[in-house]
């Protein structure tokens, strides 16, 4: 399957001998995909420059199994550990090194080592060639997984669900080239802290998440971060769908910074609806006039309408309002999607209208399975998933401040949340116009991350629009 450009081919070349290549791939009576000249092609350019194509691969994620030769994958392997040492990388350096180790003999010695870095005379066809032994290696992973489900589905029993969602988890991997170990070394890891605390110490106050859109709420949370489950939690009618569109309009288009694609699950309110909310909302329109016919074409409504249009069409939203969906549904979904469209942001409006797997089981275990499921799909996708909820009828019958287990029907929710909001109607509103008040109190009742404590936010109605809070 050697597929190289003709002007790279050389003759009387002589490898080791080629034992154990890739023993783990089922050959169903065929040569698993692969071509030993690319690989050698790659490695090549990896010896000739020493640094600039090793990078390349790193950039790109490519683990040492992607190399079907043992001779090659041990070459690269230890091409990585050298260049993380110390680049760039020479060739005498790494024969020295394979002898320390005892693979220079099981590689084919130093004559196998010259004749590989000889192989091309220029590194410009590096993309080329790295391109090449990638797609090789994401095939011989989706025979594997392929032939692992055919079998699987020969011996399934029960749970039909669980299973489909784990083939779908399994392919989402190998297409997004997850295929390194999940267990990190504690190097790995503080190399990746690091970096975060870099950013902030030299981006001082800046938001290192998705902006919320307000002020006060960004200040404490520094925006929502790549996989952490925010929940919104409010009663019904104050407006919980309303700030996550704000917040969803915010991420997709920010007054700073590159937008956020955004997919919003409505299983409660249609496409359409939650369109003209977002129109009305930008275009600050009244919905009441729109709807009793007082916007006419050619006013300065219309015009501001037609204005939030243009710029919400442009905006990378995405709408499913599917009813009846189960978390399993929803998360495939979200991952069909994110192979087409960089997401950043996920809002589900809401959990309680969500279906388990197995809806004969006992709702709070039912609850408990749909908040896992969100705060794994948040993980899997790394981006901040926003999940709407309910709260029961505690807070308002004491008449005092949602807590956190008000959160309904299961507690797992408060755990699973890395972030929990709650909307509260103002203290001291009267009863009858509490849900009209022009202001709204926004708890931040538990962050895993940082401070907890409460915000205003200025609530224009007519336009169920929240802003940041103006006296």
């Amino acid at each position: 399957m050697d597929q190289a450009p003709p002007e790279f081919r050389s003759k009387n070349r002589r490898r080791p001998e080629r034992n154990g290549e890739d023993s783990d791939v089922p050959t169903l009576g065929r040569q698993p995909p692969h071509s030993i000249d690319a690989e050698e092609y790659l490695l090549s350019c990896c010896l000739l420059d020493g640094s600039d194509s090793i990078a390349k691969c790193l950039e790109k994620k490519l683990p040492p199994a992607a190399f079907f030769f043992p001779a090659n994958r041990i070459i690269y392997e230890k091409l990585l550990e050298l260049y993380q040492k110390s680049p760039p990388v020479a060739i005498e350096v790494l024969a020295e090194e394979l002898k320390t180790t005892g693979q220079l003999d099981e590689i084919g010695g130093v004559p196998y080592l010259m004749q590989v870095s000889s192989r091309i005379p220029t590194t410009a066809q590096t993309d080329y060639f790295l391109e090449r032994v990638r797609e090789l290696y994401l095939l011989r992973q989706l025979i594997k997984v392929g032939t692992s489900t055919v079998e699987q589905c020969f011996s399934f029993q029960g749970g039909l669900e669980e299973f489909v969602d784990k083939v779908e988890q399994d392919i989402f991997q190998v297409t997004q080239d997850r295929v390194s170990d999940a267990a990190k070394s504690m190097k790995e890891t503080a190399k990746e802290a690091w970096v975060v605390i870099d950013k902030m110490m030299h981006h001082k106050g800046e938001i290192t998440g998705v902006s919320s859109g307000f002020k006060e709420l960004d200040a404490m949370t520094y925006g929502f971060q790549a996989a952490e489950m925010i929940v919104l939690a409010a009663r019904p009618s104050m407006g919980k769908t309303s700030l996550a569109l704000n917040m969803a309009e915010s991420a997709a288009l920010p007054k700073r910074g590159e937008p956020a694609g955004v997919l919003l699950f409505s299983l409660e309110m249609s496409a359409a609806q939650l369109g003209m909310r977002m129109l009305c909302s930008r275009g600050r329109v009244n919905m009441k006039k729109l709807r009793e016919g007082f916007v006419r074409p050619g006013g300065d409504e219309y015009r501001d309408l037609v204005q939030a249009a243009d710029e919400l069409s442009k905006a990378p939203i995405f709408i499913d309002d599917s009813s009846q969906l189960t978390i399993m549904e929803l998360r495939a979904k979200a991952r069909r999607l994110a192979t087409r469209q960089k997401l950043g942001f996920v809002v589900v409006d809401y959990l309680q209208l969500l279906s388990a797997t197995d809806p004969k089981t006992p709702r709070e275990q039912q609850v408990a399975e749909i908040s896992r499921g969100l705060k794994s799909l948040a993980k899997e996708l790394a981006v901040p998933v926003l999940v709407l909820s309910q709260l029961n009828r505690a807070a308002e019958k004491e008449n005092r401040t949602p807590k956190l287990s008000d959160l309904r029907e299961s507690g797992s929710i408060e755990q699973d949340a890395d972030v929990v909001l709650m909307l509260a109607r103002p203290r001291d509103a009267d009863e009858k116009f509490q849900v009209a008040a022009d202001s709204a109190e926004l708890i931040v009742a538990k962050q895993r991350n940082g401070p907890v404590g409460d915000l205003k936010l200025t609530f224009l109605r007519d336009i169920t629009r929240f802003e940041n809070y103006t006296p």
